[in-house]
C-alpha cells in the first residue's frame, strides 16, 4: 500500500498518477456524505471526506484496502483547531486514521508545494 499526504491543492493526486501510472478508471474520488468507498479501484482519493462521513454516520473508518492501493488524503491536522464539536472530531479521527494506514504502508510521500517528501 502506498500513502501519499498533503494539504489542499499540493499536488498529490498528480504526483500519484504519474508516480504510479494511474488513468481515470483506476481512481476512486470520495465525496463527503458517502461512507461506501470503491475499493476495487487501484486508487482511492479524499480520505478526509470518507473519514468525516463516518464520523457524521456514528461509525469507525474501515481501513481495509487492497495491498497494491495508492491511498490519498488531505493532511487537515494543520491549522486553526475548529470550535464545532464535530469537525474537531473529524480532525482528530482523521489523524488516527493516517497513523493506522501510515503503519500498515509499505511507503508514505507528503506532498508539499508539489514536491515529494519521502516519510515511509
Amino acid at each position: 500500500m502506498e500513502l501519499v499526504i498533503g494539504g489542499a491543492y499540493q499536488g498529490k493526486l498528480d504526483y500519484a498518477k504519474k508516480t504510479y501510472g494511474l488513468a481515470e478508471g483506476d481512481i476512486f474520488c470520495c465525496g463527503e456524505g458517502s461512507t461506501s468507498v470503491d475499493r476495487s479501484r487501484k486508487c482511492v482519493c479524499h480520505l478526509e471526506f470518507y473519514v468525516l462521513s463516518c464520523i457524521y454516520a456514528g461509525i469507525r473508518p474501515d481501513l481495509e484496502f487492497r495491498k497494491d492501493a495508492v491511498l490519498i488524503c488531505d493532511d487537515i491536522s494543520c491549522g486553526v483547531v475548529p470550535t464545532d464539536t464535530t469537525l474537531r472530531a473529524w480532525r482528530e479521527e482523521t489523524g488516527r486514521t493516517l497513523g493506522a494506514l501510515a503503519r500498515q504502508a509499505e511507503h508514505v510521500t507528503r506532498i508539499f508545494c508539489g514536491l515529494p517528501q519521502k516519510l515511509k
